[in-house]
């Protein structure tokens, strides 16, 4: 598990101060990267997100990536710079891979420019951007959709589904990699709730409680750490790509209050 300094990294951007997008984006590369020099990620990473969010609180994020030829991929990091934390999501792929997918629900609290930051093996550094609009209901601060007391009796419950090959993202040397990975998508049971919500009978804030990491291992051993954040939908969906030759599935879950859950999965193959 390579959990150290990520949550850390999470927590310092909670705090950034109201900024214009540009200055916000900056404030949060300087604090993740220092002077690190960021490659254009065109050709690289594709992302699919949508041109304005149906449901603020719910939104499908999603994007391709495919490392330069001879490179691997070690990191992907999700920034939402105008969210709260905008350090949404950041996937350690603890098996290096040439190419990665993920498609993520999770919260878009305003109207923010959206990055995604795909660190290779030997420390190169490739940023795509693109700009996400909302329906202005916002997110963070949205009432739980579930009764909370409902909610926390079926937390930290999962279910593993295989759904087939990748949609075709991005073209080129992207749109070959869907043809040999397959898709996985993990449905967790989570309140995900951000600290920023009241209870809509005492009006009192409801404590923060979100999904802290992931750990996905195929065939025994690790593959992907998911690091969240209040970002995270209301019962998140993760959708990733795994190999198409993936036999067995180990999925743990650790939420901010330290609660586990682990759920495994043999498969026939897919």
């Amino acid at each position: 598990m390579k959990r150290i300094g990520l949550t850390a990294a999470l927590m310092c951007c909670v705090a950034l101060p109201a900024l214009a997008s540009n200055e916000a984006w900056e404030a949060v590369k300087a604090q993740l990267y220092g002077e690190r020099f960021m490659l254009d990620g065109d050709g690289i990473i594709a992302i699919d997100a949508p041109y304005r969010t149906p449901d603020d609180a719910r939104t499908d994020l999603a994007a391709q990536i495919k490392a330069p030829d001879g490179a691997q991929l070690a990191k992907v990091t999700v920034v939402l710079d105008e969210n709260p934390m905008p350090v949404s999501a950041i996937f350690d792929l603890e098996t290096p891979q040439s190419g990665f997918y993920f498609d993520i629900t999770m919260r878009v609290n305003g109207p923010t420019p959206m990055h995604v930051i795909a660190e290779t093996t030997d420390g190169r550094l490739f940023v795509s951007e693109t700009f996400v609009k909302t329906s202005g209901t916002g997110a963070c601060a949205a009432p739980p959709g579930t009764d909370p007391e409902l909610a926390l009796a079926s937390l930290g419950e999962m279910n593993i589904e295989m759904a087939g090959t990748l949609p075709g993202v991005g073209g080129g040397k992207l749109e070959n990699l869907s043809a040999r990975l397959g898709r996985m998508d993990v449905d967790i049971s989570h309140p995900s709730h951000s600290g920023m919500q009241r209870d809509q009978i005492s009006l009192l804030f409801i404590p923060m409680r979100y999904v802290e990491n992931v750990e996905i291992d195929l065939d025994g051993a690790g593959y992907v750490d998911l690091t969240g954040s209040i970002s995270l939908s209301e019962n998140p969906r993760l959708g990733l790509a795994v190999p198409q030759s993936t036999r067995s599935v180990d999925v743990t879950m650790t939420d901010t209050n330290g609660t586990v859950a682990h759920l495994r999965k043999d498969l026939p193959g897919f």
